[in-house]
This record gives C-alpha cells, structure tokens and sequence, in this order.
C-alpha cells in the first residue's frame, strides 16, 4: 500500500499562514560554489532574512 504523506500543519489551523518558505542564494565559503539557504520564517522577519 501507498503511505499517505501527513501534514505537520492542521488544516482549520490558520497559524502556518503566519510562515513562508524562503530560499536565499549564498557563496559557500569552502569551495566558491553556490548553495541554497532555505528556511521556515515568520512573515514579518522576511525582509530580515533576505537583508543578512
């Protein structure tokens, strides 16, 4: 049988709107190359995370 995938957040839940997914391009410092920085965030510290 299928497993079916559970939700970490409940459905008449309306705290997850209060997140949003980001993903932010970074230098890695050992080998030059390109890594992605994703993240859960509150929706007011967005612009925080993209400013660092």
């Amino acid at each position: 049988m299928a497993k079916k995938a559970v939700a970490t957040l409940r459905e008449g839940s309306m705290d997850g709107r209060a997140y949003t997914k980001v993903i932010k391009m970074v230098r890695s410092p050992k080998t030059g190359a390109y890594v992605f920085d994703e993240r859960m965030v509150a929706n007011e510290a967005v612009k925080d995370f993209f400013k660092k």
